[in-house]
């Protein structure tokens, strides 16, 4: 790239890790001499979450119009929303929390429309805590659809091993089924081969999860709802020229994908494909979202409210979530 990206890092749940995690990678100087990254939230929470991981680097407070492609290693810089109490107690749900994460990500939206970020990297949000904020979203991935009016998206997590694409997400199972439909199966094999084949690899190979167990073995499991939902839409794909192959039993096809027999896994449902990804070591998780305008990664774990404030978060996820963000941002 001829100049560096300009990642935007939304500070997530401040009730959580999120601070601590952003101060923690942002202590690493390899994400300074790949990106200009600058963190959209609330200065008092960095400098608080400083302070818990003994160090001294500076919070610097920017506003909208400031130059974000500015910003260097040693110092933070914070577009300050200051939404927060400075006394905000850790690890607990909080109405002014959630309120704050919903603001933070809906700034760093219009700063992407703007043109003024590459790509934005969140740190994690608490659903109960956006709900008491009065943002009735499941999670990051609505919020980012509805506020760029995106219809088709998909929530895409990616491990070193083992790449998962879900057809549905934050919804309960009995639910879930009902909404998987051969034309939204067909849509996320789609999304699956665009970005990865926008990643360079040429023509990805997909794997498509069944729902029932052994996907259905013909008709002995379930209601006939791999040839009702499923096998209709990979014949469709075929036909477009994708290499897609399905459906096939969940609990062997895992297993083959981390082999490297296949590119990406679609998953029918939410915990199919988390799961797989969370055994894999949860620091090495990213969730993307695909099918958006603006680039948006994010790390693969929750706010962690037992562990707010004790200085002990991981930050490897955030890492590997920057790293990704920088390598998707478009070339300038």
């Amino acid at each position: 790239m001829s100049k560096k990206p300009i990642i935007g890092i939304t500070m997530g749940d401040a009730a959580g890790v999120g601070p601590e995690v952003i101060v923690k990678s942002l202590l690493n100087e390899k994400v300074y001499e790949q990106s200009q990254p600058f963190v959209i939230g609330d200065a008092k929470m960095l400098k608080r979450a400083a302070g818990i991981l003994n160090s001294d680097i500076t919070i610097k407070q920017i506003s909208g119009d400031a130059d974000f492609s500015s910003v260097h290693f040693g110092e933070i810089a914070c577009y300050d929303l200051d939404l927060l109490p400075a006394d905000l107690p850790f690890g607990e749900v909080s109405s002014a929390a959630g309120d704050a994460a919903f603001q933070y990500l809906k700034t760093a939206i219009e700063l992407a429309n703007a043109g003024k970020i590459d790509a934005i990297c969140t740190a994690p949000l608490n659903k109960e805590a956006l709900h008491k904020g009065g943002h009735k979203y499941p999670g990051h991935t609505e919020i980012l659809a509805e506020l760029t009016d995106t219809k088709e998206f998909s929530m895409m997590l990616s491990s070193p091993k083992l790449k998962v694409i879900h057809v549905t997400t934050h919804v309960g199972l009995l639910d879930a089924i009902n909404m998987i439909k051969p034309e939204r199966v067909q849509k996320v094999i789609e999304l699956a081969h665009e970005t990865l084949s926008k990643s360079g690899i040429k023509q990805p190979k997909i794997g498509v999860c069944g729902i029932n167990p052994h996907a259905g073995e013909n008709g002995l499991f379930g209601y006939g709802e791999e040839e009702e939902k499923i096998i209709p839409a990979i014949e469709r794909a075929t036909e477009n020229g994708i290499n897609v192959e399905g459906p096939l039993p969940a609990d062997t096809l895992f297993f083959r994908a981390q082999r490297g027999d296949f590119d990406i896994v679609v998953a029918m449902y939410h915990d199919q494909g988390h799961g797989p990804i969370k055994v894999l070591g949860l620091e090495a998780g990213v969730n993307i979202t695909v099918g958006l305008p603006i680039i948006r990664t994010s790390v693969d774990h929750g706010t962690a409210f037992d562990i707010a404030g004790k200085g002990i978060v991981d930050e490897r996820s955030m890492l590997e979530a920057l790293r990704q963000a920088i390598e998707l941002a478009p070339e300038k």
